[in-house]
């Protein structure tokens, strides 16, 4: 486990941003699930260039963070989960 004052590894981060990823797929929701992976993806890239250990830290925080409230809401989507597919998830034939 990482303390305020190092920096994550990187297989920590990469660890981090993979089950991030795997959340986002758990929402049926084609939007959510689309925007979470999305939001995902941006917030590493901006991420990518911090240099500061305690920023990184500071950063997978909260990542970690956000991936415990994807974890609930991706719970409670699937409580609530519409019953229609989303136009995007249609097959077309």
């Amino acid at each position: 486990m990482t303390t305020a004052a190092s920096a994550p590894s990187r297989a920590e981060v990469l660890s981090l941003f993979r089950s991030l990823l795997r959340v986002a797929r758990q929402f049926s929701d084609y939007n959510i699930r689309e925007y979470t992976k999305r939001r995902t993806i941006d917030s590493f890239r901006q991420n990518r260039d911090l240099a500061d250990p305690s920023t990184i830290s500071s950063a997978f925080s909260d990542g970690k963070s956000q991936l415990e409230v994807a974890r609930r809401q991706a719970v409670v989507y699937s409580l609530y989960a519409p019953r229609v597919k989303s136009v995007m998830e249609i097959e077309h034939r």
